[in-house]
């Protein structure tokens, strides 16, 4: 295959902007959709916090448009993986996926991050967007007057489950160890403990969905006894972290917990790199500001490719 001038490898809403823009600028991009084509808001069900849809859309939906949307202007999609790279030559950027080789003038890397499951071998996936997600702020809104759990004992966990308490009538927040080992800061701690509609669950894990076709009720195991309850709930919120996925780039760019590390809004330390998204972005996490970043990402490698010429 002949050298293309930009390469997006991701397919999330970072990706697509940035292949809408870059396409726009008639730079044909060509897109690497990943094992995950449209990233996380593929298992989101109505998506209602992204400008431009007073009633919703489907989170399937929106990545789908925005598909269409960067084939329309000429970007190129394929569905493959890249498994590693090679950019030790910024004017020829390698990318690998199985034997086949890639090369690129510009790389824009926005492959996201995946949210941590609880891994626990029993069919989880099946519940995954059907009362088992990861982003309160995204699916909060749903839950309205329903019972819901927060899984963790961090900041996150505590910030999501005093979200929750907007919608839901009832918010129990589970942690798998005693209440003086949460790692939340004392403050948040105490916000969630003096709160009418938050109950604090300790020494607790969930090891086991129950529900048909939706998640109905979770089985806690005592973290010391190994005795087992079931709590009844309409949805269950991890808020355990996400992984940047980032494993593929090996050494080729600087990280920083897993992350990578910017350079000014959307540049890496190598000039012809670009990022955009969750991969990036371990604060917000939501798809407008993805889209954003990819803008951000195309429009840098677009005056990049332009100084070259």
């Amino acid at each position: 295959m002949e050298k293309q001038k930009l390469i997006i490898v991701g397919s999330g809403p970072s990706g697509f902007t940035a292949a809408i823009y870059a396409a726009r600028a008639g730079l044909a991009p060509l897109v690497f959709e990943g094992s995950n084509p449209g990233g996380q808001l593929m298992g989101t069900s109505e998506v209602e916090n992204f400008p431009g849809f007073p009633d919703g859309i489907l989170g399937a939906q929106l990545m789908a448009n925005m598909r269409t949307q960067a084939q329309k202007f000429g970007a190129k999609t394929e569905m493959k993986v890249i498994d590693r790279v090679d950019f030790d030559d910024a004017e020829n950027l390698k990318l690998f996926s199985g034997s086949e080789e890639f090369v690129a003038e510009s790389v824009i890397i926005a492959t996201g991050a995946s949210a941590r499951w609880l891994n626990l071998g029993k069919g989880e996936e099946k519940f995954w967007g059907k009362g088992y997600t990861a982003c309160a702020t995204c699916d909060g809104a749903f839950f309205r007057g329903k019972t819901v759990a927060v899984i963790g004992g961090g900041d996150t966990a505590c910030e999501e489950a005093h979200f929750l308490t907007r919608f839901a009538d009832k918010v129990f927040q589970i942690y798998r160890g005693p209440q003086e080992k949460m790692r939340a800061s004392l403050p948040m701690q105490q916000r969630v403990q003096d709160h009418e509609k938050i109950e604090l669950i300790f020494n607790k894990t969930v090891t086991e969905l129950r529900g048909e076709p939706i998640l109905k009720s979770v089985e806690l195991t005592d973290t010391a006894t190994g005795e087992t309850s079931e709590l009844e709930l309409d949805g269950l919120f991890m808020a355990i972290g996400h992984d940047p996925n980032t494993k593929f780039l090996g050494d080729s760019l600087e990280l920083e917990k897993n992350y990578i590390r910017p350079v000014g809004a959307a540049g890496t330390k190598i000039p012809s790199v670009f990022v955009a998204g969750d991969v990036v972005d371990f604060r917000y996490q939501q798809a407008i500001t993805a889209a954003g970043h990819g803008c951000q990402a195309a429009m840098d490698a677009e005056h990049y490719l332009g100084n070259k010429s």
